[in-house]
């Protein structure tokens, strides 16, 4: 299993991104994908998880509202658009394959419950 995100950048705050996650070596179909993000010198802090099909998501409560994240299975791909973005925002971005085919709650936000990552892609929000 691979994943690959892709996408990071220099932005303004109030400016938009769209982060992509290329899986390769699974059927992204069968499992729930997530994007998390780290600050340097902190934990790894969950953004979003959505389901199987896309149908259902989670956010975190500072980017609801902002971000939004979706699937295409068809072409393996993930997607996290991020919408006025602010400073706060600034990060390495993760996606990542949750380790069974579904989660609830809480489970879904914990980065110990996820067993394959990208590399991270860097997103800077500043003027």
């Amino acid at each position: 299993v691979q994943l690959q995100a892709y996408g990071g950048g220099l932005v303004q705050p109030g400016g938009s991104l769209r982060l992509s996650c290329a899986a390769s070596g699974l059927a992204p179909n069968r499992y729930y994908m997530g994007w998390f993000r780290r600050v340097p010198g902190n934990e790894r802090e969950f953004v979003a998880v959505l389901t199987r099909n896309g149908a259902n998501t989670l956010y975190a409560d500072s980017v609801k509202g902002r971000f939004t994240i979706s699937r295409d299975n068809a072409k393996k791909t993930m997607y996290l658009q991020m919408n006025n973005l602010k400073p706060e925002d600034t990060a390495v971005y993760y996606c990542a394959k949750y380790r069974v085919n579904r989660c609830v709650g809480d489970a879904c936000k914990n980065a110990n419950n996820y067993d394959a990552w990208g590399q991270g892609t860097h997103v800077t929000v500043s003027s």
